[in-house]
């Protein structure tokens, strides 16, 4: 799993929360990454501040720089 750092571009791959407008594909900022809870915290371009849950289904991919 990729160290996640402040400032990086991700991609949503793919969400196990069914009440997000969020789709594959929406890009974000990461925030913050906590790596004991593999919770990652961005800033979507969209305006949410949905966290990623790494451990329970949640997808990204770190676009390139």
């Amino acid at each position: 799993m990729p160290r996640y750092q402040r400032g990086q571009r991700v991609a949503l791959v793919a969400t196990t929360d069914p009440h997000t407008d969020l789709r594959p594909g929406d890009e974000r900022t990461v925030r913050s990454f906590n790596p004991n809870l593999q919770q990652l915290h961005v800033s979507w371009d969209s305006g949410s501040t949905l966290s990623m849950l790494l451990d329970d289904g949640d997808e990204i991919r770190l676009l390139p720089a």
